[in-house]
């Protein structure tokens, strides 16, 4: 300045200072390779998340603004290279200040100094998040905006740090003169960065308002920061560009849901900025919300119906969740290369999804289930309509529990709402999911489940005709089979009979129908009826308890002994714990025993381990028809106390067998005249001779060899 007149006391004494300390100043700018004392920064404003200063009223026209600061934080001053071509596009608009994540994982985003190649249609957002980038190896970069001011401003770009009183600035401070300061004593602080909180700590984005000065003794890194008179601290926490910076920061971390809140609070604060919708929803994705993800790229839409990355986020949302119609119009958003490897899973999984209506419209359902599983494997891996589409064609082959097992993985998400009726199968994408489920409740038996999704389906897409029928036809199937059991329960069977016969013909697939109408045959004394009807319903649904307990019933009854033990075996090991179980399968293999004309004298239904104290009693319990397992033990023995209670949990499981136990502390003649030195010893006979031999087995091999010698 060539005149001081006008300017304040603090001004005066500023530049008294800056004057002091000019020797030890140092300025690198160069016109025409010769040093020059200007400043080396263009003066800079309040849009950017790092360095958010405003330029100094005064006349002339407004400076340009710099685009970017150094990764520690200091304020850079040098403008882009104008050496350096640098296109833009009238219909661009730039986001500065935001940080761009799509370059590799190992390097920062793009420099804005450099020429940036632009669409005539795109808006550049640089602080967007790319999901093509991984989260957690990206380093920091900042940018800034453009707006002007005229305040007094300090900023401190490195980490925490203190500031008494003294001559020395710290490194990267802006002086009232316009100038960056080096002093070249300072030296870049390794302390993690703080954001400024109005507290003794200040870092990236705070700002110090005021005509003092701030500084700190050179070396020191400590303290309480002494703020002149005047003075304030900034928080970010009311700046949208720094939470987006912070949102960016944890999102590149994977830490999605802190990422999400301060997107949350950037929007906010500015909820008409569009590249903030478009972070959110990259968070969102990283969080598997992908419905509500779709709401986020949206809206960014909404705000800038031309932004390209939107565009292309949204149709991969689309894609991912089977969306194939919506898919396509995002994915070739008009004036705009589609991204080649989105367009050819987007062709796989149209062409795979066509076959699939067309193999369902027929009832080819393996053919159904082929076509969904490579439309899955092809891109719609998150579609909720593909797995319930993988869940019918299972049911209508019988395979039930792969069926339940398929609707239990659908994920559970709200509505995408009345503003998006995607079809498939010409049904709306939510009551598909109703309309499957309907389907799966009613196997299961759940008739009022079932009713209860069907007409949810109906209310999402009244005008369906498939909907409609099979609302139709489940309202019929739960009318018979509320009147079939009040029969029942009457003792009215054979009406009964018809009843469930009724809900059938209306729904032939119904495992639990065909095993009601099963009890009614028993009932009536038509048991080659009831087992017919028991194998209908283990065909449909093989692990279906009532229907084999029922069977097993009816052969015996029939005297149908090997089908009857077959099934009260497949029982026991359903229900291992349950007595009258094991009680009617002893039954049914002495029933067979004297079928095939052995020798069955003397057996009884067990269930106790017996005690044996004396030879002779060992001799005579062991010399039955039956087979014997003896445990011989001893009670102070502690492996005999961990073996003992399972050893009469399989006195429980296999009736047929005598269980015996010997300790051979009371009964030594026993034990000297079987030949036992260790316990615990179980030995198995047959007819008074032993024919097998353990010596501290684990549960597992003692039961498999008792069940070998089992009936």
């Amino acid at each position: 300045m060539s005149s001081h007149s006008g300017k304040t006391a603090s001004e005066m004494g500023l530049e008294t200072l800056s004057d002091r300390l000019r020797s030890t100043l140092t300025y690198n700018e160069q016109d025409n390779g010769v040093n020059v004392n200007k400043p080396d920064f263009r003066e800079l404003d309040l849009g950017s998340p790092v360095s958010p200063l405003r330029t100094r009223a005064g006349p002339g026209p407004a400076a340009t603004t710099s685009s970017s600061s150094s990764s520690s934080g200091s304020v850079s001053g040098r403008g882009p290279n104008p050496n350096l071509p640098r296109r833009s596009d009238s219909n661009s608009r730039s986001h500065s200040g935001e940080l761009s994540v799509e370059s590799s994982p190992s390097k920062l985003g793009p420099n804005p100094n450099l020429p940036r190649k632009s669409d005539p249609n795109a808006h550049s957002h640089s602080g967007e998040l790319s999901m093509d980038s991984s989260p957690s190896t990206f380093k920091r970069g900042h940018t800034r905006s453009h707006s002007t001011g005229s305040h007094h401003l300090f900023y401190s770009g490195s980490a925490s740090i203190t500031s008494p009183s003294g001559t020395v600035l710290p490194t990267g401070n802006i002086c009232p003169t316009g100038r960056t300061i080096r002093t070249g004593m300072a030296s870049r602080s390794t302390r993690t960065d703080v954001l400024g909180s109005g507290s003794a700590n200040y870092g990236h984005g705070s700002i110090m308002r005021g005509g003092g000065l701030a500084s700190k003794p050179a070396g020191s890194d400590s303290g309480a920061v002494n703020y002149p008179r005047g003075v304030t601290v900034c928080s970010g926490g009311n700046d949208p560009e720094e939470l987006k910076r912070m949102g960016n920061d944890s999102y590149k971390k994977g830490n999605f849901a802190e990422a999400l809140r301060f997107y949350d609070k950037a929007i906010t604060i500015s909820p008409g900025n569009a590249a903030y919708h478009f972070n959110r929803a990259a968070a969102m994705m990283g969080l598997r919300r992908l419905v509500e993800a779709v709401r986020e790229c949206e809206e960014a839409i909404r705000l800038e119906p031309g932004y390209v990355r939107a565009h292309h986020r949204l149709g991969s949302l689309h894609l991912s969740l089977g969306q194939v119609a919506d898919a396509r119009k995002h994915i070739c958003f008009p004036g705009n290369q589609a991204d080649p490897s989105e367009l050819q899973k987007l062709q796989s999984v149209e062409k795979h999804l066509s076959k699939c209506s067309d193999a369902r419209r027929v009832g080819d359902w393996r053919s159904t289930l082929r076509e969904v599983d490579h439309a899955i494997a092809s891109g719609a891996d998150a579609s909720p309509q593909l797995c319930a589409s993988r869940a019918e064609a299972l049911l209508k082959l019988h395979q039930l529990d792969d069926a339940f097992l398929a609707m239990s993985n659908i994920p559970k998400s709200e509505p995408s709402g009345p503003h998006l009726s995607p079809k498939i199968f010409g049904i709306l994408f939510e009551a598909y999911i109703f309309f499957v489920r309907t389907q799966t409740e009613l196997s299961k038996g759940r008739f009022d489940s079932a009713l209860a999704a069907i007409e949810k389906a109906g209310q999402l897409d009244p005008h369906n005709v498939e909907i409609s029928s099979l609302l139709n036809n489940v309202r019929l199937v739960c009318r018979a089979r509320a009147r079939g059991n009040d029969l029942f329960k009457s003792e009215r069977f054979t009406e009964a009979c018809s009843a469930y016969g009724e809900g059938l013909r209306l729904h032939p697939s119904n495992s639990v129908l065909y095993c009601n109408r099963a009890a009614c045959w028993f009932k009536l004394g038509r048991w080659e009826q009831s087992v017919d009807d028991c194998n209908q319903a283990l065909r449909i649904q093989p692990n279906y308890i009532k229907a084999l307990l029922r069977r097993a019933a009816s052969n015996t009854k029939l005297e149908r002994w090997s089908e009857a033990v077959r099934d009260y075996e497949a029982l026991r090991k359903e229900l291992p714990d349950d007595n009258e179980v094991a009680e009617s399968l002893f039954h049914a293999q002495v029933a067979l025993k004297k079928l095939r004309g052995e020798e069955v004298y003397n057996m009884k239904f067990g269930g106790e381990v017996e005690p044996v104290s004396g030879l002779e009693q060992f001799r005579a319990a062991t010399s039955s028809s039956g087979a014997s397992v003896v445990h011989f033990e001893a009670g102070s023995n502690v492996q005999c106390k961990k073996i003992s209670p399972f050893f009469y949990t399989l006195c429980t499981r296999y009736p047929s067998i005598n269980f015996l136990r010997v300790d051979i502390e009371g009964s030594p003649e026993i034990a000297h005249a079987e030949s036992v030195r260790i316990v615990p010893t179980f030995k198995i006979y047959k007819k008074g001779s032993r024919v097998k031999e353990l010596v501290c087995p684990s549960p597992e091999v003692l039961e498999s060899s008792v069940r070998h010698y089992g009936i």
